[in-house]
C-alpha cells in the first residue's frame, strides 16, 4: 500500500552554494537597475553624448565600470571554489566594500527604482556577511 507524506524535506544547502546563490541573486539586481536605468528619460542621449552622471565614459571609465561588476561577477564562483577560510573573510571583505558603492548609486536622481534596487542589493550584502560569519567551522573548516 502507497502511503503518501505530507512533510517537505529540508534539504541541507552548504554556506558555499547560499553564498553563490545570493551573489548571483545581487547580480541580477545590479545588472536590472542599470538596465532600467537606461529607461530614465535623457539617459540614453547623455550616454550617446559620452556622460554618464558626471562622468566622461572614456576607455579608463568603462575599465572602471567591469571591473566594478566583475568582482560580484567572480564572487559566484570564488563562493563554491575557494577554502572555505579564505571563503569566508573574502565573502565579508567584498560584501563588505560592495554596500557603500551600491549606495553611492542614489546620488544624483534617484528614482524610486533605484531605491528599491539599492535596498534589496544593501539586503543580499547583508545576508552574505551574515551567513559568511555564522560559518560553522564544522561544516567545510580543513
Amino acid at each position: 500500500m502507497y502511503t503518501q507524506q505530507n512533510e517537505l524535506k529540508d534539504n541541507k544547502v552548504s554556506t558555499q552554494l547560499k553564498l553563490a546563490a545570493l551573489w548571483t541573486s545581487f547580480m541580477f539586481l545590479y545588472i536590472y537597475v542599470d538596465v532600467f536605468h537606461l529607461f530614465m528619460p535623457g539617459k540614453l542621449a547623455d550616454i550617446q553624448n559620452g556622460r554618464v552622471f558626471v562622468f566622461d565614459i572614456t576607455q579608463g571609465f568603462l575599465l572602471a565600470a567591469l571591473a566594478s561588476v566583475s568582482l560580484p561577477a567572480l564572487m559566484i564562483a570564488l563562493s563554491v571554489v575557494l577554502p572555505a577560510k579564505i571563503n569566508r573573510c573574502t565573502n565579508i571583505m567584498v560584501a563588505t566594500v560592495y554596500i557603500p558603492y551600491s549606495l553611492f548609486n542614489l546620488v544624483g536622481e534617484a528614482w524610486m527604482h533605484m531605491v528599491l534596487g539599492a535596498a534589496l542589493e544593501v539586503g543580499l550584502l547583508g545576508l552574505i556577511i551574515r551567513y559568511a560569519w555564522k560559518w560553522a567551522k564544522s561544516e567545510t573548516w580543513d
